[in-house]
């Protein structure tokens, strides 16, 4: 009997302890275009999870779902294991964050893209429209045709939201522009279609547009492509995507969704997260434009300093750059 008592006292303990160790462990479920999507999800693993460790000697715990079904599961077997705060990295989460944060109310949760109005949720969203606006004037600058172009992932206000802020900052720069505009489908396998984004990009070329920013996750790899093959000029989304065809990329606009991220474990760990809403736009380094060794020779001293002075009055409330998402439609 007394040996029972004390096997299942060290039982207990030894649970207690491993739930405890777990506890301080943070965690991250990608959307199931993967980690490697070169877009979204790897900002968040190369400019979160990898510092991250690097910074503080601390694994984050990775789940990869293959569809959608594994979102909520991956977030459920995370958080029965004790992890925290778990990130889930898209607005696809969304239904499923907010069905496992009722079950495990002392556990973590940070969803970025999305909000979701639980006591035990963070939730970090970006003003995208004014990191758009400004890559949007650098198109409508490059621009020796007067026309550029967009593709967009899935239809939807979040991508309607990139494109109103770019069609803004281009007309802001020129207003007699034609901005052309397609969208690759209605489900989220528009994330993940080059082929298609490389056929969109090439009509908006044959149409004269000789600058495309694509907001479309891996399906911009296909218009990166075409621009290249075409020899015109495209936009990055998400990450730093100038790398991925020196030369052809313009700049891309980059969300700062790995700092999110690292953000909510580092915050976590000093007793310092908090749920809630939090928006991150130029003045909150939460957007920008990009520029470095292989898009220097593309963006001019001129051009560089116009984009600043804009980038300047945004932050200083001079431009007002309209949300679609304030009422899904957009003004000029």
């Amino acid at each position: 009997m007394i040996k029972t008592f004390k096997l299942a006292t060290l039982t207990a303990l030894t649970l207690s302890a491993l739930s405890a160790h777990a506890a301080s462990e943070p965690a991250v479920v990608y959307d199931s275009a993967g980690k490697f999507d070169k877009s979204f999800n790897e900002a968040v693993f190369r400019n979160g999870v990898e510092i991250y460790k690097k910074d503080k000697g601390i694994a984050v715990k990775e789940f990869e779902p293959q569809n959608e079904a594994q979102r909520e599961q991956g977030l459920r077997r995370l958080a029965s294991r004790g992890y925290g705060p778990i990130v889930a990295v898209g607005f696809n989460f969304a239904s499923a964050v907010e069905k496992v944060a009722t079950e495990f109310p002392k556990t973590q949760f940070t969803i970025i893209d999305m909000v979701v109005d639980k006591p035990n949720v963070q939730s970090v969203v970006f003003k995208e429209h004014e990191g758009s606006f400004l890559v949007g004037a650098l198109a409508a600058m490059a621009s020796k045709t007067g026309k550029v172009g967009f593709v967009g992932g899935m239809d939807i206000p979040l991508i309607r939201k990139f494109e109103c802020g770019y069609e803004q900052g281009a007309k802001y720069v020129n207003p007699k522009i034609d901005v052309f505009q397609n969208m690759t489908g209605s489900t989220p396998a528009a994330f993940a279609d080059p082929a298609k984004g490389g056929e969109l990009a090439k009509s908006q070329f044959a149409k004269g547009a000789d600058v495309v920013y694509a907001a479309a996750g891996g399906t911009g790899i296909g218009v990166y492509q075409a621009a290249k093959d075409e020899g015109k000029l495209a936009i990055g989304v998400d990450s730093n995507q100038n790398h991925l065809q020196p030369g052809t990329m313009l700049t891309s606009m980059v969300k700062s969704v790995g700092l999110a991220a690292y953000t909510t474990w580092d915050d976590a760990a000093k007793g310092t997260w908090k749920p809630g809403i939090k928006v991150l736009g130029l003045a909150e380094n939460g957007v920008d434009w990009s520029l470095d060794k292989d898009n220097e020779k593309l963006i001019t001293p001129e051009m560089k300093a116009k984009v600043d002075a804009i980038k300047a009055d945004i932050i200083a409330g001079k431009i007002k750059v309209h949300d679609y998402m304030a009422d899904n439609g957009c003004k000029y």
